[in-house]
């Protein structure tokens, strides 16, 4: 839980206290450091851009990596906080799970790591989302707390995500309120109604610009 939120805190900053603002643009797993106290620490800003005082979003070539990207950025190029935030989201699904963004079920179809999560937490089967590696050892509030964090942070609506500050607020659960609030999201009462993300996937893999898998290597070109 300490690196969920340390990072959280990361982004949090880089969104509001940071001037001008900034977005990541590749928040994922591997961009995420922890120091000698193991403290989080936001990684990686070469995909990073500023956004102007005023301004909704920026629209920008396409960077990042495949499995993380928001369906808007990723179909459209518009960049704002929101598209970290769903960036996060995913990598707290991978924090928990111990999964990769992206399964391959077949030679042409990959499913998110979202979509194979959200029907388990409607469900409430949350010890089946915990990665088998803990062996059973972690608290299963936190890990519950985590998960409908990150789902709730990775929806396909932008309009419906959190902000980084109700991020770090949900992920303390310091407020019983407002965990109740995100326990009774309408995301988890119909699951069916939310589509999958395979259009986004597919659209981001024809981008020239886009970073194909995590662990290939990035694409570089003229864009800053």
């Amino acid at each position: 839980m300490n690196i969920a939120i340390g990072s959280a805190e990361g982004i949090l900053y880089l969104h509001v206290q940071a001037t001008p603002h900034i977005i990541h643009r590749d928040v994922k797993a591997s961009n995420v450091l922890l120091d000698s106290d193991f403290q989080a620490r936001v990684a990686d800003f070469g995909f990073a851009k500023l956004i102007p005082d005023g301004a909704t979003h920026v629209t920008t070539r396409v960077k990042g990596t495949l499995g993380y990207l928001a369906p808007e950025y990723a179909m459209l190029g518009k960049a704002n906080e929101s598209c970290d935030v769903y960036s996060f989201g995913i990598l707290l699904l991978e924090l928990a799970s111990g999964k990769k963004p992206l399964e391959k079920l077949s030679s042409s179809v990959k499913r998110s790591i979202n979509d194979w999560a959200l029907p388990l937490a409607c469900e409430k089967k949350f010890s089946e989302l915990a990665d088998p590696r803990l062996n059973g050892d972690y608290s299963e509030e936190e890990l519950k707390r985590v998960v409908l964090v990150a789902l709730i942070c990775a929806q396909s609506q932008p309009e419906k995500r959190p902000t980084m500050l109700e991020v770090v607020e949900l992920l303390k659960g310091e407020s019983k309120e407002k965990v109740s609030q995100l326990e009774n999201n309408e995301l988890f009462k119909n699951p069916l109604a939310v589509g999958n993300n395979n259009d986004e996937i597919s659209a981001a893999e024809g981008s020239s610009d886009f970073i194909s898998e995590e662990k290939e290597s990035k694409h570089e070109n003229t864009e800053s």
